[in-house]
Parts: structure tokens; C-alpha cells; sequence
């Protein structure tokens, strides 16, 4: 999807995605109000060009707009909104006038993220741990949290634990981003099973009863953002 109000860098943006594969461009809009309704109607969008400056509704409002938006490229005639764009983990920031040699390096950053986002979701529903001589399938839905003791990680479920000689970064690149979320360095917790969070840590049942773990400091705010979080 392009939302650009200016005629000839929408014009530009269609023909550049015309002659790339792997792109297909299903909408091309002048006002993100009218991007803003196709989406909610229809979705299917992994990719928008999104201009900054517009008339009806700039494009940080449009971003803020949307509760779990595909990836952005910012096309826009000024840099200064850079800092605040990536705020909201934009893929990339392409400066007016654009070459295709430069959009082109955009769309590949695109491939890639999209590659991630494929994996964490299309057969990755399940991993397999070492426990003794065999291998046991944990799926994801029941791995209540992870967490490090020395040289080993213990994986938590509602009614076991299993203990592997890992290191906790290995553990957490192995894992869905969609689905894990490190709270501490000692602990990743699975979102999904996050009962409620408090100041200083998070609280999940377990078979035992109510299991509080830490936050650190410097992970508070990625959790904050990994989570569906509505406040006032």
C-alpha cells in the first residue's frame, strides 16, 4: 500500500514496485483516512509506503492509528521525523526524491523482516528439549517461562520442569518474538500466560498457585510494547 498525498511520488513509488518482484501493490492513496478504512474492511497489506506530511492526518497519527500494523517505509520530503518514526520500528526512512537503487534496499530490509515474522509463525508452534537420552516436544501454549541458573536454563510448564545446558541469549533467539518476551536477565516469560503485572514484576499461575517474577529495569519498556496494552 502507498499513502503519499503528492501525485508524482506516488507515481514513482507504483512504478518501482511494478518492476520489483515479489512486491504487488494492491492500494495506492493520497489520504491515510481512506488507507485507515481498508485495512480494518479487508487487511491483506504487509508492506506500506507511508508519507509523513499530509493534510487530513499526518503519518506518525495514521501509525498510531492502527493496533497491529503490517511494516512501514517512510517516504517523506524531510529527515527530521526520522528519530520519532523509528520509535515505532519502521523498516526504513527513504528521503524525496527516491532512487530505485535506494528503495531497493528498503524492500530487502522488508524480505527479511517479513522471513522473521514467517518463521516465528508458520511450524514453530512447538520445540523439542533434551531430557536424558530422548527428546521431549514442549509446545509453545504450555511453556509458562524460562529461566537461567548457572550455566543451564530450566523451562517452566503448568506441571514440570525441564533443565538443559543453554545459555539464556541462545534460548531467546530460538524462541518466537511474537510469543516470548525477556523480562529480566534471568527470565523470559511467555506473554500469553502473564495473569497480571505489577510495579516491579510479572505474576502467572502455575499448579503451585501464583509465580511473581522480576522486571528488570532495562527490560520494562520492550515488555510494555510487546504486550496489547490499552491505558488512559
Amino acid at each position: 500500500m502507498i499513502i503519499d498525498d503528492e501525485t508524482m511520488s506516488r507515481r514513482i513509488l507504483e512504478e518501482f514496485i511494478r518492476k520489483t518482484d515479489g512486491l504487488t501493490l494492491l492500494h495506492s492513496y493520497a489520504d491515510p483516512v481512506d488507507g485507515i478504512n481498508q485495512l480494518k474492511k479487508s487487511g491483506g497489506v504487509d508492506l506500506i509506503f507511508l508519507d509523513i506530511e499530509m493534510p487530513e492526518m499526518s503519518g506518525i497519527d495514521f501509525m498510531n492509528s492502527l493496533r497491529n500494523p503490517p511494516q512501514v517505509i517512510i517516504v517523506s520530503c524531510k529527515g527530521k521525523y526520522a528519530v520519532d518514526s523509528y520509535e515505532y520500528d519502521v523498516t526504513d526512512y527513504l528521503l524525496k526524491p527516491v532512487n530505485y537503487s535506494r528503495f531497493y534496499k528498503a524492500v530487502q530490509k522488508a524480505f527479511s523482516r517479513q522471513e522473521i515474522r514467517e518463521a516465528d509463525q508458520i511450524g514453530s508452534n512447538e520445540i523439542f528439549i533434551k531430557k536424558n537420552s530422548s527428546l521431549v516436544k514442549l509446545k509453545y501454549e504450555d511453556i509458562l517461562w524460562i529461566e537461567a541458573l548457572e550455566n543451564y536454563v530450566i523451562f517452566n510448564t503448568f506441571s514440570d520442569k525441564y533443565t538443559i545446558h543453554f545459555t539464556m541469549k541462545a534460548i531467546e533467539q530460538k524462541l518466537p518474538a511474537l510469543k516470548f518476551t525477556r523480562v529480566h536477565r534471568s527470565y523470559i516469560v511467555n506473554t500469553g500466560c502473564i495473569d497480571i503485572i505489577e510495579d516491579n514484576s510479572v505474576v502467572i499461575n502455575t499448579e503451585e498457585g501464583k509465580k511473581s517474577i522480576p522486571i528488570g529495569k532495562s527490560y520494562k519498556e520492550k515488555l510494555m510494547k510487546d504486550i496489547n496494552l490499552i491505558i488512559k
